[in-house]
């Protein structure tokens, strides 16, 4: 895997070493992975809920390597678009920030969820199980 954006998904499945974050590791070399700043926040979300400090949030290797991007209007607008094509698979408002944001920069989009690998759009996706 070359450049790609990151679901939250995959990232905590690297942080936490589940399978598939050797997938994970690839999108790291090189270039920094980009991330939504909406599945960054998901990312610290379920960091702090399991008891992580913010400094140690903040100062992880992981977090400061990711090249996280701005969630504007554009962006917003482009994953209130995907919301019809992707209700039926479940997916949430940060797995189509995700997918806008690769979408957007024509990379593939990595996530450990597997229904996206259902949906018919014009964006690749990698599922790292």
């Amino acid at each position: 895997m070359s450049e790609c954006v990151l679901d939250a998904s995959a990232v905590i499945a690297l942080m936490r070493r589940e399978p598939g974050h050797e997938k994970v590791t690839e999108c790291l070399l090189g270039s920094p992975a980009k991330i939504s700043a909406v599945n960054l926040t998901e990312v610290v979300a379920k960091l702090a809920q399991e008891g992580w400090r913010e400094d140690a949030i903040r100062g992880d290797v992981l977090i400061e390597a990711l090249d996280d991007v701005d969630f504007d209007k554009d962006l917003a607008f482009a994953a209130g678009l995907l919301r019809p094509v992707t209700m039926r698979a479940g997916l949430s408002l940060a797995d189509r920030a995700c997918l806008a944001l690769a979408q957007r920069l024509g990379l593939p989009a990595v996530t450990a969820d597997r229904s996206w690998t259902t949906l018919q759009l014009p964006i690749t996706v990698q599922c790292i199980r």
